[in-house]
């Protein structure tokens, strides 16, 4: 695989915030425009994006080291074939330790063991958040549940830099996600061409009906529909059942967030949902392995059809 090109890429401003698109102000009888943009408030989101670009500078100096090691790896495997390999609604399930809306979820779990419960018990694939500041994982975590599952692995983070993706495939990743929501029409098709140029699948994660037309137009065959905001942290799995019909029949469509328990997974698979991506339900539980069973029951039908 040829070095990625290194390309500078010239800083993007939000122009509504910039002073000259200010509603004037008038005090007093005098017209008086905002000297300083008017912010607003931060998001965790935006938090999570901010510490990313720090990753990412550090990340630089590894390109070569990083590039070998992506190489060197064997073939990934699918995750859109195992996520349809069956007629029933298929499962990823989640390696998290915590997460900035539910807080500590299962701070001493062990990976491998995890991830081997899930897959025993019928998962289709894993998923492993890789961020450590705001989810507590991290890469090894993914090196070591791949080679511990025969299931695809998911990276799961946010992405903003092609070097991101590179590092996945050189841990093992089969997959990575990317979030519509952090990234521009541009920056989202390099990226997922980069993804697809290394054999990585692309799970790419919309929330509305805006970012779903921008994960289409960027070639996604495997579209994920967050039932949580990112920016508030709720969640309302009304947002797939209201946005699947605009999914191609010939595109995965994965709902994740908010799913908890078999009631929802049947309820998604009624109207047509692929495979949900399944956290924090299955985390607290007492017997994982019947949980994740409870999940893998529920029938697939057409996209479109109608919820019980």
């Amino acid at each position: 695989m040829p070095p990625l090109a290194q390309t500078e890429q010239e800083p993007k401003y939000d122009t509504r915030t910039l002073p000259e698109t200010q509603e004037p102000v008038c005090l007093l009888g005098v017209t008086r425009y905002p000297r300083y943009p008017m912010k607003r408030p931060e998001t965790i989101l935006d938090r999570i994006v901010r510490s990313k670009r720090v990753e990412v500078a550090g990340l630089e100096g590894r390109r070569t080291e990083l590039l070998a090691r992506a190489d060197g790896r064997g073939t990934p495997r699918s995750l859109a074939g195992a996520l349809t390999a069956a007629p029933r609604v298929a499962v990823i399930a989640e390696v998290k330790r915590r997460s900035p809306g539910a807080g500590k979820i299962r701070p001493s779990l062990n990976p491998v063991k995890l991830a081997s419960t899930y897959e025993g018990a019928g998962a289709s694939a894993i998923s492993v958040l890789t961020d450590q500041e705001y989810f507590g994982g991290t890469l090894e975590d993914l090196s070591l549940v791949r080679n511990a599952v025969s299931v695809p692995v998911l990276r799961k983070d946010f992405i903003i830099d092609e070097l991101q993706v590179v590092e996945a495939r050189a841990a093992g990743a089969d997959a990575v996600l990317l979030i519509v929501r952090i990234l521009g029409d541009d920056q989202l098709a390099h990226l997922h061409g980069v993804a697809v140029e290394f054999g990585l699948e692309v799970l790419v994660e919309a929330h509305d009906g805006d970012e779903l037309e921008r994960a289409l137009a960027a070639g996604a065959r495997i579209v994920g529909v967050n039932n949580r905001d990112l920016s508030t942290f709720k969640t309302d799995l009304g947002v797939t059942l209201d946005l699947l019909t605009r999914v191609p029949d010939d595109v995965v469509l994965v709902s994740e967030s908010g799913i908890a328990g078999p009631s929802d997974v049947s309820r998604l698979g009624a109207a047509g949902v692929d495979a949900v991506l399944v956290g924090e339900w299955l985390l607290r539980q007492d017997t994982i392995p019947r949980a994740v069973s409870s999940l893998t029951e529920s029938p697939r039908r057409p996209r479109g059809g109608q919820p019980e």
